[in-house]
């Protein structure tokens, strides 16, 4: 038997329509090479067309599906007949093609002669089975055979579906999924080889269901989306916004599919609405323009949505649509809101116990077909649906027991998972270390990676709590400060609770300290609402030590005696940007979206930020290139990065906007960067040794002044620039300079132009024009422009 390969270095993707390009970026977007290649267009000249068109497509793509344009250069397009033989180099090929299995089949036998026999084979089909596409193929082919089923769009949708037959080799099944979940940054379920496989054989379930009891309950497709939105832990597309993304055509052929292939009490019958807007109307969701909603434009040009009248199929334009009970809730946790929500009255309440029960009954079936393991339907929903819960969690939320009992008053038979709960009493499937199987009984339940909720199970590894930050023992030696606030906003908890970091590591003898956190973002930045309540009682002398305080804080994690290393992700703005600037080593998700974007708030970065770009974009340049009017070029990249607020899409282009630095480390799957950042700190701990400020850093004085405030003249001229965006620019253009007038060969030390920061974000602070700017911020979640 040959030896598999141990790395995937290089991919292979066939069919480039939407789906297809798109699994291509996001491999390239991981550093993978990777072969694009489709059909040669019958009387185009160019025979790699459909590939380049793919290409092109997933560069136009919005949301984007590259973390970085540039990534595409590692595609090559090509096509399958001038380009078959080159698949003997893919050490992994992946089939993206039209959803027949004739043609799936055609494939493979061409595939086979040319792939070489350590090449893993998957395919994206997302419905027809993986062991039907491999009869006839050989022994060796068929034991390397394993589904990969992406979900749309492949960069942002976390599930990886990966599917073994009968004849798939388990170290390929392992390897594979290591592969997905590592290297592509996937969440992994490992389905069972059946229609639908999880996420679709269960979300086109309640997509169906969802629909004949709101056309029971006389509800309309937006009371729907509002009830079965955020408020019930679920994406803000909820249910038929979600049915417009995906294509109601897709869901139409699916649930026809299933409704074939599946018992009849698990029912796929699409309502008689559902079939006219396919069937009759071609209304097929956002592809078409009109589905169960409709874009159009007001006279302004600015776009409304308007909302299906299920009864005359005419679009109405129902403004924005509120519902009591979810009113009622909305301000509440999560698991007080489904409780809420499940038990509420009148047809609201009717619709939602349907719905849920439906989730709640099928999901239970499902358990030991679709998948061996309950955390994995869990999961599949999670990351292929955007819920917050999966429903064996929400169960849990609301009391096994209580389920079972509200389906059997509906008449349900009890699947066997729910039959065992009830045999047993236990009223939940998760415990702190055991998960429930689908037979009901209890086994050992563990992470596959460090998982922070996990981890606050054993009370031990909190060494100190604040309500904003914890501090936690991550182990071998490592501490982490975490931050619990809202959008992680940077206040005095999660001040302190670094300073008491730092001095733990000390005192109790540890390696080092990790600042992450497992939320929604790593950090929004300041707490606005505290600094303008301040300013505007006029407390200067607390907001000076304020902010000498945080700049303390933030470059304590550079010049502290042990390393530290920041684990951004998400939003990493303002202050959050700061302190990932200073660590000893930065761990970003490859979903960081960073940037110092104080300016929108009429203010500058004083934490450090301001001084850091300029120390880091002069450290750049050449030794002859470092004074005088040679700085010019590093003085200007640091002013339009801070002056236009600019923000990375992806970490990236964090990385190339100079955020990052050639040793800072990009990790494509979240769940793995505490783990990561972890390793860092253990690798950088022997033999560390602590940095002390600099003192050298080369200034050009006011000709750095003089030339940022002609290319101001010229924006504000221009319009691009408001009168006030100057002022701002002016201070900023200030501590680019160094502050230290005609001197053009000066050199200064970092707390110099930590000074200047302080001088600057006080001085702008004081001013209405930056006032109005926070609180317009506040307000509307925009910017002013005055």
């Amino acid at each position: 038997m040959q030896k598999l390969p141990v790395n995937i270095r290089q991919a292979a993707v066939i069919g480039a329509g939407v789906m297809g390009a798109a699994i291509a970026a996001q491999l390239a977007n991981a550093g993978i090479p990777v072969m694009l290649l489709d059909i040669v267009l019958e009387g185009n000249p160019d025979r790699n067309f459909l590939a380049k068109q793919g290409i092109q497509r997933a560069l136009k793509a919005r949301p984007a599906a590259f973390m970085d344009a540039s990534r595409a250069a590692l595609i090559t397009p090509g096509n399958l007949e001038d380009d078959l033989k080159k698949l003997k180099d893919a050490d992994w090929i992946l089939e993206a093609i039209i959803e027949k299995l004739d043609a799936k089949r055609d494939l493979w036998a061409r595939v086979e002669g040319v792939a070489k026999k350590t090449a893993i084979i998957s395919s994206n089909s997302s419905g027809i089975p993986m062991h039907l596409q491999i009869e006839g193929r050989s022994e060796d082919f068929q034991r390397r055979f394993v589904g990969a089923h992406f979900f749309n769009p492949p960069r942002y949708l976390h599930l990886l579906e990966v599917i073994p037959t009968a004849k798939t080799d388990p170290a390929v099944l392992q390897e594979f999924s290591d592969f997905g979940e590592s290297v592509l940054g996937k969440g992994i379920v490992v389905a069972n080889d059946v229609p639908g496989f999880v996420a679709n054989r269960i979300g086109v379930y309640g997509i169906v269901r969802a629909m004949q009891h709101m056309e029971k309950a006389g509800l309309t497709p937006d009371e729907v989306d509002v009830l079965t939105g955020p408020a019930l832990g679920r994406a803000k597309s909820a249910t038929f916004r979600t049915a417009d993304l995906s294509g109601l055509d897709i869901i139409y052929h699916v649930a026809n599919d299933l409704g074939k292939a599946t018992p009849a009490d698990e029912d796929f019958t699409l309502t008689d609405t559902f079939r006219k807007l396919v069937e009759e109307k071609k209304w097929l969701g956002d592809k078409t323009g009109s589905g169960f909603y409709q874009k159009t434009k007001d006279e302004k040009g600015k776009t409304k949505i308007l909302s299906l009248n299920l009864e005359s199929l005419e679009y109405e334009d129902r403004g924005k649509v509120s519902v009591a009970v979810v009113e009622a809730v909305k301000n509440q946790p999560l698991a007080a809101r489904v409780q809420a929500l499940y038990t509420a009255e009148g047809k609201e309440g009717d619709f939602l116990r349907g719905v849920m029960n439906d989730s709640f009954w099928y999901a239970s079936k499902m358990a030991g077909n679709v998948s061996n393991r309950l955390q994995d339907i869990d999961n599949a929903l999670k990351w292929g649906f955007g819920w917050e819960e999966g429903p064996f969690e929400t169960m849990d939320s609301l009391g096994v027991q209580t389920v079972i009992a509200n389906l059997e008053a509906e008449g349900r038979t009890l699947p066997p998972l729910l039959a065992a709960m009830k045999a047993s009493g236990r009223e939940r499937f998760y415990s702190a270390d055991e998960v429930v199987t689908p037979a009901g009984e209890p086994t050992p339940y563990a992470a596959p990676y460090f998982i922070l909720t996990d981890l606050k199970k054993d009370a031990t590894k909190i060494i100190k709590k604040k309500a904003g930050a914890s501090l936690v023992d991550l182990g071998d030696g490592v501490l982490l400060v975490e931050w619990h606030a809202k959008m992680n906003a940077l206040g005095e908890d999660q001040l302190r609770m670094v300073q008491d970091g730092h001095k733990a590591v000390q005192s109790m003898g540890y390696a080092g300290l990790v600042i992450g956190n497992q939320g929604e973002n790593f950090s929004a930045g300041a707490n606005l609402p505290l600094v303008l309540a301040q300013a505007q009682a006029e407390e200067w002398d607390e907001l000076d030590d304020a902010i000498k305080q945080f700049q303390q804080t933030t470059t304590s994690l550079r010049f502290s005696p042990h390393p530290t290393v920041a684990a951004p992700f998400g939003l990493a703005l303002g202050g959050g940007c700061e302190f990932s600037l200073h660590a000893d080593r930065i761990v970003a998700s490859a979903e960081t979206y960073m940037g110092l974007v104080e300016v929108g708030v009429g203010l500058i970065p004083g934490g450090g930020g301001t001084k850091e770009m300029l120390l880091r974009f002069t450290d750049q340049l050449q030794p002859g290139q470092q004074t005088g009017a040679t700085l010019l070029p590093a003085v200007q990249r640091a002013f339009e990065l801070i002056g236009t607020a600019k923000v990375s899409t992806s970490a990236l282009e964090a990385r190339a906007l100079g955020f990052l630095r050639p040793t800072d480390i990009i990790v494509m799957n979240r769940g793995h960067l505490l783990m990561e950042a972890k390793r860092q700190v253990l690798a950088l701990a022997p033999g560390y040794i602590q940095p002390t400020p600099r003192t050298d850093i080369p200034v050009m004085g006011d000709a750095a002044i003089g030339a940022i405030k002609s290319a101001l003249y010229g924006m504000t001229e221009g319009r691009y620039a408001s009168a006030y965006d100057a002022q701002v620019a002016t201070q900023l253009a200030r501590i680019l300079s160094g502050g230290v007038g005609n001197n053009r060969t000066a050199k200064v030390s970092e707390q110099h132009l930590l000074d200047l920061e302080r001088d600057a974000f006080l001085t702008l602070l004081g001013k209405k024009g930056t006032q109005d700017r926070i609180a317009h911020m506040l307000k509307t979640g925009k910017p002013l422009r005055n």
